[in-house]
């Protein structure tokens, strides 16, 4: 009986995972932080583990499961799509996954089905936010594309993330939000983090 593939070493998360089983449909999400999560991970480029980038400020807390696509990166591709951005953020492409059921557990990978995103700029850079939803989600599941979910989420979403970098009291805000996005720009973003990350990492592993 032939055995059933599999990795005899942890894969990095980033580089060693596949982008997806139908990119940029269907794509895997690798998950730094939870709904439920007051300090904020961020996976380590050179280690693949997480790491704690720092504290939230604010009061608010993710509204949805917060993460990155595999073997995708925000370089001049992603830019390009994003009026305003000097460059890419050069990070792996951020997606916020909504789930019915809540998921406390951070550093887990699920399939998630691409609906919108938010088009954001941090200091000049480009750092779109995907959103998408779980693709077994009893409630969400199907959803294929943003107007599909309530919309006081995605506002939700949208105010976690013009705050989350803001220091309470300085008045200073490194991040803008000029637009939400359906599925099908969606879709274009994750093909252009992906053709950005061949250009620089090359193909498959």
């Amino acid at each position: 009986m032939t055995e059933p593939a599999f990795s005899r070493f942890r894969p990095h998360p980033w580089h060693g995972l596949a982008v997806g089983p139908n990119a940029p449909s269907l794509v895997t999400a690798f998950i730094e932080i939870t709904p439920f999560d007051s300090i904020k991970y961020e996976v380590d480029k050179a280690t693949g583990y997480l790491r704690v980038d720092r504290p939230q400020r604010g009061a608010s807390s993710p509204p949805t499961l917060y993460g990155f696509i595999p073997r995708t990166w925000c370089k001049d591709r992603v830019a390009a799509l994003s009026p305003g951005a000097i460059r890419g953020d050069g990070d792996p492409l951020d997606i916020c996954v909504v789930s019915e059921r809540p998921i406390s557990r951070s550093e887990v990978i699920l399939t998630a089905r691409v609906i919108g995103g938010l088009r954001m700029i941090d200091r000049g850079e480009a750092d779109d936010k995907i959103v998408a939803v779980l693709s077994t989600d009893a409630i969400w599941g199907e959803a294929t594309e943003l107007d599909q979910i309530p919309a006081a989420l995605v506002e939700r979403l949208r105010h976690y993330l013009e705050t989350y970098k803001l220091v309470p009291g300085s008045g200073h805000q490194p991040v803008v939000i000029d637009a939400i996005y359906g599925r099908a720009h969606a879709e274009a973003v994750v093909l252009a983090a992906m053709a950005d990350y061949d250009a620089g990492f090359g193909g498959e592993p």
